[in-house]
Parts: C-alpha cells; structure tokens; sequence
C-alpha cells in the first residue's frame, strides 16, 4: 500500500461573491508595472469578470487543472469544498519547491503565502508576501487593459 505523504490544507477565502469555480476559467493575466499581477476570470455574469490582483511580489503558476490532480500521487488534501474557487493552501508542493532565499528576500513585505485559484479548466498558484485583492469589472474594460 502506498505511504500517505504530507497533507495539503486548503483554507477557502471569502471573496464576498459567489462563484461556481467549475463553470470560469481564466480570462487573461498581466503583469503590471511595479510588481503588480492582475488576474481575470469568467463568472456567471457574462457582461463582467473578477478580476484578482496582488500588488506586491509574487511567484506564479498557471497549470490545466489535470496535471495539478496528478502532481502528488500519495498525497491527501483536507479542506477542499466543492466548487469553490479561492484558497489559502498550507503544505501544497509548488510552496515548498520555491527559493528560501527568494522568500527570505521578499520577507521585508512579510511571510509569503500560498494562494490557489481553481477553476474547470485552469489553475493559478500564487506565492506571496501579499494578499489578494478581489473585483468585479466590467469586460470590455478588463479587455482594454
């Protein structure tokens, strides 16, 4: 039988709007002067997106979402919810594999975190001292930016 590696703790977050991560997908993604990242992606209403930024330095993965459910084998998570869109994650594999000395670095922001944004089709890990900022916009603007 296989060895149970290291749990992965999802915390959901409370984006203040309820989204079915199973129905959006990724928009587009910028890297703004400074260390800005935006973020865009569908919801339910076809006339805006959210959009979720973090204004500070960051480490960022973009990944289909069947090579992350094959990324640990003999892991476990806790906390998953289904359908939900937006989490803090604890432990996870793609945190652990990033620079001691890039988050030592970036400390003089604070401890990094790792955040994980699930959808169908795509998934975004985000590594940093930052925290996210959630908005909904409307398409055509975030199309122009």
């Amino acid at each position: 039988m296989a060895k149970i590696g290291p749990v992965s703790k999802y915390i959901p977050l409370n984006i203040g709007i309820a989204i079915r991560a199973s129905a959006s997908d990724l928009h587009s993604f910028r890297w703004k002067t400074g260390k800005r990242v935006e973020a865009d992606f569908f919801i339910d209403d076809p006339r805006h997106l959210l959009r979720v930024s973090f204004d500070g330095p960051c480490i960022v993965r973009l990944i289909d979402e069947m090579p992350l459910s094959t990324e640990h084998e003999h892991s476990a998570d806790e906390g998953l919810v289904r359908d939900h869109f937006a989490y803090q994650v604890e432990e996870a594999a793609f945190n652990k594999s990033q620079s001691e000395i890039w988050k030592m670095a970036v400390g003089v922001y604070g401890p990094t975190s790792h955040f994980r944004f699930v959808t169908g089709w795509t998934c975004m890990d985000v590594v940093t001292p930052a925290t996210p900022e959630f908005e909904i916009v409307p398409r055509a603007i975030a199309q122009e930016a």
